[in-house]
């Protein structure tokens, strides 16, 4: 099975430039918790959490009306290709410990995201699934 076959289409961006407060009003109206960002021609250059907003913005005294995405987001964003096995998406959601991909054609443009939700309900191999959660559940270990 290709990721294609299972990835959430017509997925949303914000831009660097927009606000965290931008952000997390649209993560709100969508239901998410990130957001891909995306620069020029639906190019990603970075994703933005829920996390990253907390950790990064609201714990560093950002004010959420002045701070950009671009200032808390996530630059180097793990991705796989829409015509990719979903096995080897599985696995390098499991080996890096994420819950979703984001998906890009070959001309490296967002055309979706791969979640755990997507393995586990439109995948059609419970033993896939099984082993990328396991391995993304993992205790992390301290930053020191």
């Amino acid at each position: 099975m290709r990721v294609n076959e299972v990835m959430t289409r017509g997925v949303e961006c914000v831009r660097p430039g927009d606000s965290l407060a931008r952000a997390a009003e649209r993560m709100k109206e969508l239901n998410v918790g990130a957001l891909p960002v995306c620069g020029d021609n639906d190019r990603l250059v970075g994703m933005i959490t829920d996390r990253d907003i907390t950790v990064r913005g609201t714990a560093g005294g950002c004010d959420p009306s002045a701070t950009r995405v671009q200032d808390v987001m996530t630059p180097e964003v793990l991705y796989c290709f829409e015509d990719d096995l979903l096995s080897g998406a599985a696995r390098k959601m499991e080996e890096n410990q994420i819950r979703r991909l984001v998906v890009l054609n070959r001309d490296r443009r967002l055309v979706g995201i791969v979640s755990l939700g997507d393995l586990a309900v439109k995948g059609g191999e419970e033993d896939l699934s099984h082993e990328a959660l396991e391995g993304v559940s993992e205790p992390a270990q301290p930053r020191r």
